[in-house]
């Protein structure tokens, strides 16, 4: 397994990662063995860069004991992030943020003690909160970071002048944010600012969901718990362009003798050094497949040709409006 170097600040991980969110929450139900074996092969395929978060478990810490107790016999092989950021009580689907200094310390504590770990290598704000200035979250991190409970400071879902502000009180190492084949508004404004900055990419989503795995069906066919029945990107028209797209990239995936997942993936990873995506899987097979994408080498005619099919991204926004409009922008 490559390794990589994400911002400035020391952090080195695998070139591709794990995130376990789908092991908990939002593409149906989940077998907490199932997950186990997933995180434990992850590691067995040299895979040490471990994605959760205090929403993943709904405010239980049930993703985060999972992931704690998955890697508890190599703790100290891997890296692990979790994140602060939203109200666990406030009503389900609401908007709710918190990012007031007392609840970073107090979601730091929990997740320390979920993940059975004497410090947090990666603490990520998962979103903004509009009532909390940015360098007051830094600036707590920062504190968290002198007292040894925290190593690296990362971003989640916010715009380049977020980051700057956030970053001229406490380093940032990571930025978080939806990147692939399908979403590609990182490039625009926001990736030269990480570069700018030393701040290294971590692409969530980076299969569009399970789009670009070639295994899809119409919204309507997912349980009402699984995020892909209500996502766009699975409805009507948009979803008739996104399966021809993917038609598509398979088969250039089919020439070069791979899966399109590892097409997918293997063009994020050529997108610079400084990007370490974490697709999420709770399939050991699907896991194998998923690293392989590492040692895939596209070439210029290959990029090319990608760039033709998806010029732009998908059909379909990746969230609903009421939801994007939470995140910030600037």
């Amino acid at each position: 397994m490559q390794h990589r170097n994400l911002g400035s600040q020391g952090l080195r991980v695998s070139a591709l990662g794990l995130g376990t969110m789908g092991m908990s929450m939002a593409y149906g139900a989940s077998n907490d063995d199932e997950g186990l074996a997933t995180i434990r092969r992850a590691h067995e395929l040299g895979i040490d860069f471990f994605d959760t978060a205090e929403l993943y478990g709904a405010g239980t810490g049930s993703n985060e004991i999972l992931l704690g107790k998955a890697v508890k016999d190599f703790r100290d092989e891997v890296v692990l992030a979790t994140k602060f950021g939203f109200d666990m009580t406030a009503p389900a689907l609401s908007p709710g943020f918190n990012s007031r200094p007392e609840n970073i310390r107090k979601v730091a504590e929990n997740s320390l003690r979920y993940l059975q770990s004497d410090r947090i290598d990666l603490f990520y704000q998962h979103i903004s909160d509009p009532d909390v200035p940015v360098e007051e979250v830094a600036g707590v991190v920062g504190e968290l970071i002198t007292e040894g409970k925290v190593k690296y400071f990362g971003l989640s879902n916010v715009g380049p002048q977020y980051i700057r502000r956030a970053h001229a009180v406490t380093p940032v190492s990571v930025l978080q944010y939806e990147y692939s084949l399908f979403e590609r508004e990182v490039e625009e404004k926001i990736l030269p600012v990480l570069r700018e900055l030393g701040v290294g990419l971590v692409p969530y989503s980076p299969l569009g969901r399970g789009f670009l795995t070639g295994q899809v069906k119409p919204a309507g066919e997912y349980p009402a718990d699984d995020m892909r029945s209500w996502d766009e990107r699975w409805q009507g028209e948009n979803y008739t362009y996104n399966l021809h797209a993917t038609e598509q990239l398979k088969d250039l995936a089919d020439t070069a003798g791979i899966t399109v997942a590892q097409l997918a993936l293997a063009w994020l990873l050529a997108q610079g050094e400084d990007v370490a995506p974490i697709p999420g899987t709770r399939s050991t097979k699907r896991l194998k497949e998923n690293a392989g994408a590492t040692d895939v080498q596209l070439s210029v005619a290959d990029l090319a040709r990608i760039t033709e099919i998806l010029p732009h991204g998908s059909a379909g926004s990746r969230l609903p409006a009421a939801m994007l409009s939470s995140f910030t922008t600037d």
